[in-house]
């Protein structure tokens, strides 16, 4: 019994030793993971969702990244980024915190981010269009300039009623419908029925701006235009009129399935839609959607596309050094996919 019992004790002793070196190896190695940033994280200690969870499993090497809280805002054509790449920067750069500030007064969008910035309340602010010569000359004004650098590509999508049957528009035509030359579809190609005109106001944001800029030429909005409150309310009216008609940044547009968005050209003929054909019809909708046009997008074949910009203050400060590093880490590869992603276009 005695040199069973030995027997015994040996082989416990045995199991118990390789039990003790496994689990200190693993012990380890899960060290040697979490200190390179090979683990993701659980599920509950972040808002990380299917979108970022490519970026979970690296370590924050944004370069020049400053630590802090810092203000950003500005441009409402800009909250799917907002919402699906800043958040994998938020996952991966806890220390760099970014905190969403709705202006003092009036509404969110391109300008009052600019003026925003201009008055020291935001480090950097997101545009969808291009700096105006007398913000640059405000700013220097207070001792500094304002850089704008392009992180990715959007396009302007024209809503129409399903039911309208209309092969597109050119960008002469749409000028003319919005400064009240053109009050009916017939006038431009299509069925006899008065049209109503719908946009958000001037003072809404940059989508507009660059809409009276680019597309009406500085010209005023015609006294036949209805202002609305927001894309969604205007979807929801364009809708249930037969001759309603809407304009909107392409992600806000092109994948709704109460409407459709219209082809545009620059002549008569050569009409490109937003969305990349076959057209998805309503029947079909939500289970399929249309998806952008990217190819035209990018080729700057679509009549009406621009860049999205994020605004930096050139002051030589730690504000200077965020909104630099945040350009910066939205224009890396897997920013941009995220960006595309998110309903725009790759800039690279």
């Amino acid at each position: 019994m005695s040199h069973k019992n030995e027997t015994l004790s040996l082989f416990l002793a045995a199991i118990i030793t390789i039990g003790l070196i496994f689990s200190g190896l693993w012990f380890f190695m899960e060290r040697w993971a979490q200190l390179n940033g090979t683990v993701a994280k659980p599920s509950g200690s972040s808002n990380t969702d299917n979108s970022t969870k490519q970026f979970v499993n690296n370590k924050c090497n944004v370069a020049n990244l400053p630590e802090g809280t810092f203000n950003y805002g500005g441009s409402t054509t800009w909250a799917p980024i907002r919402k699906d790449v800043d958040s994998a920067l938020d996952s991966l750069c806890p220390q760099f915190s970014l905190r969403y500030t709705q202006p003092p007064l009036g509404q969110a969008g391109s300008g009052t981010g600019i003026r925003m910035l201009i008055d020291n309340q935001l480090a950097f602010s997101q545009s969808s269009r291009s700096v105006k010569a007398e913000e640059n000359a405000e700013a220097k004004e207070k001792g500094f300039s304002l850089k704008e650098i392009p992180v990715a590509i959007d396009g302007i999508a024209i809503a129409v009623n399903h039911n309208l049957n209309i092969p597109g528009l050119t960008v002469a035509q749409l000028k003319d419908i919005y400064t009240g030359k053109i009050t009916n579809w017939q006038q431009a190609g299509g069925p006899n029925l008065p049209i109503t005109v719908y946009s958000r106001s001037q003072e809404a944001g940059g989508t507009v701006e660059f809409f009276v800029e680019n597309v009406l030429n500085k010209e005023k909005f015609g006294a036949n235009v209805s202002y609305i409150g927001t894309t969604t309310e205007a979807i929801r009216k364009v809708a249930a009129i037969p001759g309603g008609i809407y304009y909107a940044s392409a992600p806000e547009v092109v994948p709704q399935c109460t409407i459709k968005s219209l082809p545009l050209g620059r002549t008569s003929g050569q009409f490109l839609p937003p969305y990349q054909e076959p057209f998805v019809p309503l029947s079909e909708c939500p289970s399929k959607r249309n998806q952008l046009n990217t190819q035209a997008f990018r080729s700057g074949d679509y009549a009406i596309t621009r860049n999205l910009f994020v605004i930096v203050k050139q002051n030589g400060q730690t504000d200077q050094q965020a909104g630099v590093a945040y350009a910066n880490w939205l224009l890396t590869p897997q920013s941009q996919e995220l960006i595309e992603k998110a309903g725009f276009v790759r800039i690279k």
